[in-house]
């Protein structure tokens, strides 16, 4: 089967055929192989618009907050975190963090990410208290907090299993649990690029037990640590298995889907490739396209894809919209993980993402944490109609 009988095939998904017709493991390498890019995105872009109508696309007014560098896990693409007892180490008050949320109230935000390191010096009551406090002083403020990495590590330092931990966390007030920490869900790629963070099954594990409480959860992916293609979709079929499992046992499972480059500038991973035996790193945006365009048909059982302009700029990011995207990600406000390895747009408005989207021919649309609808102040033109992408070469 050659990448042009796959696509036709899926133009005749519909969403209570999609079981009928979902993407092998196989047919996905031979789309990301071999289909031309722009007849590749034209069939992403079909099936978003058959999962989610052609007008609108979506973005959450947020801010993320990294309460803390220290970390004893020492991924080597990471330029953010300082090992314990390191001069440039930080942990943030409660006071600092609350004031921040405050930031965020000011601009009729609805949700923070706060995810720092695996900081050993913790107990467990410190989150617990951070939580139950910022519930009752930022009510309407949804906290998505702690990956499952660091899920982790406080089970370890606290003595409790991680299940125990996320109850205990959500019965203060946590919402949601962030996607960061997957990487690349593949035993090889993760041996050599973060050997401590533990095996993809952890993650897994963690992302399952969160589920299965009914705390919202986004998957995640990064790509261009010289890893193949068929271990990108490894990485897509591993989220796409637990997808299937949690919704057939709980009904929660992750809300969407987010990928985006390595970043190599300042950092260990990228300097240690620089000789003479270096290997190909890093994503260029062709390449990132296509993997946004295959993750939107292959992950059929997640609602949302989102496009990555921190790491990939605004223009990329829009072009993604024509390629399966259906959101924009969010304001963020702040951001120290990613912008620590060379990023330097790591903040946007709400008036520039909604730019972004109407410049491309849709709707601009505020959402939540759980990707429920808000009201939306058009801070421009409403499309007269949908534009067409420009012509793009594969």
């Amino acid at each position: 089967m050659n990448w042009s009988s796959i696509l036709d095939r899926q133009a005749l998904w519909q969403p209570n055929t999609a079981e009928q017709f979902r993407l092998s493991e196989k047919e996905a390498v031979e789309l990301y192989s071999n289909a031309p890019l722009h007849q590749l995105m034209s069939a992403a872009l079909q099936r978003r618009n058959a999962m989610h109508g052609p007008e609108k696309v979506t973005y959450l007014i947020d801010r993320n907050i990294n309460y803390t560098n220290v970390c004893t896990i020492n991924c080597q693409f990471c330029s953010f975190y300082r090992p314990p007892g390191h001069e440039e180490t930080y942990t943030q008050t409660l006071d600092q963090i609350s004031q921040r949320i405050k930031e965020l109230e000011d601009i009729e935000g609805v949700r923070i990410l706060m995810q720092g390191g695996v900081n050993p010096d913790l107990p467990f009551e410190w989150y617990e208290n951070l939580i139950r406090t910022l519930r009752i002083q930022h009510p309407n403020i949804a906290l998505d907090c702690f990956s499952p990495i660091e899920i982790e590590g406080i089970a370890e330092v606290s003595n409790l299993s991680t299940l125990e931990v996320l109850v205990r966390l959500q019965e203060a007030g946590m919402h949601g649990l962030p996607g960061g920490g997957a990487e690349m869900l593949v035993e090889d790629v993760r041996k050599d690029v973060s050997p401590k963070k533990g095996a993809p099954a952890n993650w897994l594990r963690v992302m399952e037990e969160a589920q299965s409480l009914g705390l919202t959860t986004s998957a995640t992916n990064v790509i261009g640590f010289g890893e193949s293609l068929e271990q990108r979709v490894e990485h897509m079929s591993r989220i796409r298995q637990l997808q299937d499992r949690s919704l057939e046992n709980s009904s929660f499972g992750f809300t969407s889907f987010i990928a985006w480059p390595v970043q190599l500038e300042v950092n260990s991973f990228g300097r240690r490739n620089r000789g003479q035996n270096k290997i190909q790193l890093g994503s260029g945006s062709t390449e990132y396209l296509r993997h946004v365009a295959v993750s939107r048909l292959f992950l059929d059982s997640i609602p949302n894809i989102q496009s990555s302009w921190p790491t990939m700029g605004i223009k990329t990011a829009q072009m993604a919209l024509f390629g399966g995207a259906n959101d924009v990600g969010s304001t963020m406000m702040e951001e120290n993980v990613v912008s620590a390895s060379g990023t330097t747009k790591f903040q946007a408005s709400e008036q520039e993402l909604q730019d972004v989207i109407l410049r491309a021919g849709f709707i601009p649309q505020r959402r939540d944490s759980d990707y429920v609808k808000l009201e939306t102040p058009m801070r421009g033109t409403l499309p007269q109609k949908l534009q067409s992408p420009p012509p793009m070469q594969a």
